[in-house]
């Protein structure tokens, strides 16, 4: 009876121990299983800094602006842009690629950043290793656009002048390895025309002394240049492709002027450092959605002639691959050179 007393006694005393235990475990188990809705429902619960590798005015900036003022409209907090131009949007590219992977930097990039792997012979970044896909944002044509106080703004008669006078014209770019770069590459190849290539630190002042008649012409995406054509500070002569584009019905596509295989458009995305938690990235990508989809944005799409794109974060990481093996082969071909 003794024995079976201490027994008990002894239960009793452990009883309580072994349950806070319990609860304990119970607790730290529910806090690690919980961890990840957690963070997925408190993201962003601060400003997100999203770097845009070129100045003001430039195309990057004509979409990521409208993106991150709907962005902060519907979550509250500000999508802030931080412009880092240089080196063909590649400064900006090794920026961020450099940032604490915590969905509080993101990165939006462009067709450049397809095409800089083949243009220059080191960077100190990998556009698909060093970072993680998540929207392809707008994909436009690429027009050309010309001051029409210094080249005729018919396109048969500026063709005919740029043939006649050999080096003396010159098209602004938005840097070297650029998209603006490669389009006016690939028109001087397929009209054998020698036009001379000045390259800037972005679309934004390239477009500057194109409107100050500093520079002739510029091959760029509708994205920048689409304010400028409705308000007659520059004539758009030509978009590439093989239609016009809705956004403007008047100026002749490419393959109408005898060019059927001068496609060249410039798209915008955007990514996040490799690294940045998965629930995160899922955040950042319904969010981002949401502001590219909303009335306000889609206007701002339309009037440019884009769209944005019903992309996965999958399918957008392809498309970049499929592009940096395109433009590879375009420079090639081209013999195509940073100046």
């Amino acid at each position: 009876m003794i024995h079976h007393a201490a027994g008990a006694s002894k239960s009793n005393v452990l009883a309580p121990i072994l349950f806070s235990l319990l609860g304990v475990a119970g607790a730290m188990y529910l806090a690690l299983m919980g961890s990840p809705a957690q963070a997925q429902s408190t993201w962003p619960s601060k400003p997100v800094n999203l770097v845009v590798p070129f100045p003001a005015g430039g195309g990057t900036d004509a979409f990521a602006r409208p993106l991150s003022a709907q962005f902060s409209k519907l979550t509250g907090k500000q999508l802030i842009i931080d412009n880092r131009g240089g080196a063909g949007g590649t400064l900006g590219a090794s920026i961020a690629a450099k940032a604490a992977p915590d969905g509080y930097t993101l990165f939006m990039g462009a067709v450049h950043h397809a095409i800089a792997p083949a243009m220059y012979a080191k960077l100190d970044y990998d556009i698909e290793k060093d970072f993680v896909p998540l929207a392809l944002v707008a994909n436009v044509p690429q027009v050309l656009v010309v001051n029409p106080k210094k080249v005729p703004d018919d396109y048969k008669a500026f063709l005919a002048y740029v043939k006649k006078n050999p080096g003396k014209t010159n098209y602004g770019s938005a840097g070297g390895g650029t998209s603006h770069h490669l389009a006016g590459e690939l028109f001087k190849q397929q009209t054998q025309t020698f036009i001379t290539h000045i390259p800037y630190r972005g679309a934004g002042p390239a477009l500057q002394d194109l409107i100050a008649g500093n520079v002739d012409m510029m091959f760029d995406g509708l994205g920048s240049s689409a304010a400028h054509i409705k308000a007659g500070r520059i004539k758009a002569l030509m978009v590439s492709g093989n239609k016009r584009s809705p956004a403007f019905p008047d100026v002749p596509c490419a393959a109408e002027l005898g060019m059927p295989d001068y496609t060249v458009s410039t798209w915008y995305g955007i990514w996040a450092p490799k690294g940045t938690p998965a629930d995160v990235q899922a955040r950042a990508v319904e969010e981002i959605r949401r502001a590219g989809l909303s009335d306000e944005a889609k206007a701002v799409w339309a009037n440019q002639g884009a769209e944005f794109s019903n992309m996965t974060p999958q399918q957008f990481g392809q498309f970049v691959t499929d592009e940096v093996k395109r433009w590879a082969q375009v420079v090639k071909e081209s013999g195509a050179k940073l100046d």
